[in-house]
């Protein structure tokens, strides 16, 4: 039986927007003629993210004119990573997609992106805008962000922040993305088991309405989010692990330090040779330190394990298959 009979539709295409009444006939229509050119049947998740201009109403006139187009309406303006979290919920697809909708992501890519997730067996494909037509203000910034995130997280993607990207299912329903995480969806998709993760080199197109969104303070958050992440995929169920081992490694280095000041002091007194009190050496405060923050990292592990011990999804892991 084709795997897609066990859902509403072959494809769901979520398409986070701000500001974005000019394009959305033109995108929606495109998108239409690709896939029913290919027979795939397929639904648009519009999520209009605190629009202030008649990106809602274009929806609403374009989902009367066509039943495969449905729409959220966000009360204000919560980020394109809630857009998204939202759309994935709502997404019934067997292979979900994401889109910016500027028309720089091309429809025409949606058919080869699906083929490569239902038959090649990829959880995740990233696209990639090899050849860009961004200002160098933002493509320089994005390849250091790039390259940070390639290093930190082990996958081998080119474009970590390209809005064209296509899901197995489970991917989508099976993560949580908030803040500035869907740069990230890679990494979380690999922290959670799925790391059958490739890439696509896609056309970029000349933004063609609008203005764009993008803002230096975006790499300065993103970053912070990559340490968070990095963080939280490794130790969310082992706190102690992380804090408990800095804490006694810093522990023990202001143990050694002290003893080091103390068996130096002895050693002169014993000689009769002049030595200075241990309170009086700087190292000795350095030690003290070291030894009070060691014991707070280790108060922390405690805590963390404590936290963790009485959470709700302690025990929530995600299983793939059953037999019997």
């Amino acid at each position: 039986m084709n795997k897609s009979a066990a859902f509403s539709v072959e494809l769901s295409i979520v398409i986070p927007l701000l500001n974005e009444e000019e394009s959305l006939p033109e995108l929606t229509r495109w998108i239409a003629r690709v896939l029913t050119a290919r027979g795939l049947s397929y639904e648009v998740i519009l999520i209009d993210d605190g629009s202030t201009d008649d990106s809602w109403a274009v929806i609403e006139a374009l989902a009367g004119q066509d039943m495969a187009l449905r729409g959220i309406r966000f009360n204000r303006n919560y980020g394109k990573s809630a857009a998204l979290n939202v759309g994935f919920e709502a997404a019934r697809g067997r292979v979900v997609f994401t889109m910016d909708a500027d028309l720089q992501d091309s429809p025409e890519e949606l058919p080869e992106l699906y083929r490569m997730i239902t038959q090649d067996g990829y959880d995740l494909v990233s696209g990639w805008k090899q050849k860009r037509y961004d200002p160098i203000s933002k493509t320089l910034p994005t390849k250091l962000f790039n390259g940070a995130t390639r290093a930190i997280s082990g996958i081998k993607l080119h474009d970590f922040n390209c809005g064209l990207k296509a899901y197995d299912q489970r991917v989508v329903k099976a993560i949580e993305v908030y803040g500035e995480m869907h740069r990230y969806i890679p990494v979380i998709a690999k922290w959670n088991g799925f790391k059958k993760i490739g890439e696509k080199v896609v056309q970029h197109q000349e933004r063609k309405y609008g203005v764009t969104k993008f803002g230096l303070e975006r790499f300065i958050y993103g970053f912070l989010d990559l340490a968070s992440i990095t963080f939280v995929g490794k130790f969310r169920r082992r706190p102690m692990h992380f804090f408990g081992t800095l804490g006694t490694l810093s522990f023990f280095f202001g143990t050694l330090l002290t003893l080091w000041l103390v068996g130096e002091k002895a050693w002169l007194a014993w000689h009769n040779l002049r030595a200075r009190d241990v309170t009086d050496q700087p190292l000795f405060f350095l030690a003290l330190v070291a030894v009070i923050v060691g014991m707070q990292l280790f108060l922390a592990g405690f805590l963390g394990e404590l936290i963790q011990l009485n959470g709700p999804k302690r025990n929530d892991y995600l299983v793939r298959e059953t037999l019997r």
